[in-house]
């Protein structure tokens, strides 16, 4: 009942009606829908890399959409902290990722824009071998990759 009150006396000081604020609601509710119906894609077969090699984790949301301002994330369950790759509205947060990782993971920021959301992973190591989550917040979706290292 607090929340209630706290909310609708917002909603007064703003000189917002009920109506306004229903619309918005809507609107926001409509967007959100409209995401649910994305999906993250890759392969099904394992990536295969040679070390020392840079190899590309194919991977990309359809339909394809404008994801730049978006949470993406790359991750591995066996690796404390998990993060391989962080993007979040905007910017890489590099400072989340695991340290065998920095300076060697990268998404092509320009593709972000049609959807492309494959990681890059630059001088393979032989420990880099395992399984990858890539993770598409806004659409609760997410695709697990294989990467075999030789």
């Amino acid at each position: 009942m607090y929340f209630q009150r706290r909310m609708l006396s917002q909603i007064n000081a703003l000189s917002l009606s009920p109506v306004k604020v229903f619309s918005i609601l809507i609107f926001h509710l409509l967007i959100h829908l409209n995401r649910a119906d994305s999906q993250v894609v890759g392969p099904h077969q394992p990536v295969v890399a040679l070390v020392d090699d840079d190899v590309i984790l194919p991977c990309h949301v359809e339909p394809a959409e404008d994801v730049t301002a978006e949470i993406l994330e790359w991750t591995r369950s066996d690796l404390n902290p998990r993060f391989v790759h962080v993007w979040r509205s905007g910017q890489d947060l590099v400072n989340t990722r695991n340290p065998s990782y920095r300076g060697r993971a990268s998404l092509f920021i320009n593709e972000l824009k049609r959807g492309n959301i494959s990681l890059k992973l630059s001088r393979v190591k032989l420990s880099d071998g395992g399984t990858y989550e890539s993770v598409h917040l806004y659409s609760c979706s997410f695709v697990q990759q294989q990467l075999l290292c030789h």
